[in-house]
C-alpha cells in the first residue's frame, strides 16, 4: 500500500479513493452486515446482487466501482465504459496534494501536510465544476486503454497524475506538472480539477 503521508489513518483514506483493493474497505467499513456493504463484503459475491448495486441509482460511486472490480475479479465481462471518479495526484516539493472527484458529487481534497477536505454535499457549483472535470477527463479515456497491472505507486516529486475509475478498469496517464498543464488533452480536466480543488477549501464541509 503506498504510503505518501506520515500519519497511517490518511494513508488509508487515501488508497480508499481508488476502491482497488476490497480488503482495504474489509479493515474499514463499519457497517458490514447492511446493503450495500453485505453484498461488496461476502465471500463469495452473486453477479445479479453486484449488478444490482451498479443499477441502483443511490448507490455512491464508490461502490458501484468495488461492485465493478468484483465483477471483472470474478471472471464476468464488463463491456461498458462508465466513468465514475476522477484523481489529481500532484507530487509538489513537500509532498503529495490529491484531489478525488466521483460522479455522485462528493470528493476528497487531501493536502500535502495530511489535512483532508471531505465533501459529501452538493449544490449547483459543485454540480457544474465536477461536471466539467468529468467532461474534460472522458475526452482522455476515450484516447487511453485501461490499465491492467498492479496500481503504481505514488507520482514522485514534479509529477502529475490523473486516474480514471472507469467500469472496465483503472486508466491514467503522467507526466512532468508543466508539461500536462500545457498537453491539449490533459489540460482542461487538470485545470477544471484545480477549480474544483480552490473551491472546496473555500467552502469546507468537513476538514481534519
Amino acid at each position: 500500500m503506498p504510503k505518501p503521508y506520515h500519519n497511517e489513518s490518511t494513508n488509508l483514506i487515501y488508497n480508499l479513493l481508488f476502491c482497488d483493493s476490497i480488503g482495504l474497505y474489509r479493515r474499514s467499513a463499519s457497517q458490514t452486515n447492511q446493503y450495500p456493504w453485505s453484498i461488496l463484503m461476502a465471500d463469495t459475491s452473486d453477479v445479479a446482487d453486484l449488478r444490482k448495486i451498479i443499477d441502483d441509482e443511490k448507490t455512491e460511486s464508490r461502490m458501484k466501482i468495488l461492485a465493478y472490480n468484483l465483477l471483472r475479479e470474478g471472471g464476468q465481462n464488463v463491456n461498458t465504459k462508465e466513468l465514475h471518479g476522477v484523481i489529481v495526484e500532484v507530487g509538489i516539493d513537500a509532498g503529495l496534494d490529491v484531489l478525488a472527484s466521483f460522479r455522485d458529487g462528493s470528493a476528497r481534497y487531501i493536502n500535502h501536510t495530511g489535512k483532508m477536505v471531505i465533501w459529501e454535499t452538493s449544490n449547483n457549483t459543485s454540480e457544474a465544476l465536477i461536471t466539467q472535470l468529468f467532461n474534460a477527463s472522458a475526452n482522455i479515456v476515450k484516447q487511453i486503454g485501461p490499465w491492467d497491472k498492479p496500481r503504481r505507486p505514488h507520482p514522485s516529486r514534479g509529477v502529475v497524475r490523473i486516474t480514471f475509475l472507469v467500469s472496465d478498469g483503472l486508466y491514467f496517464g503522467e507526466g512532468p506538472i508543466a508539461a500536462l498543464f500545457n498537453d491539449a488533452l490533459a489540460g482542461p480536466a487538470l485545470m477544471s480539477a484545480t477549480k474544483l480543488m480552490q473551491y472546496l477549501t473555500e467552502n469546507v464541509v468537513n476538514a481534519q
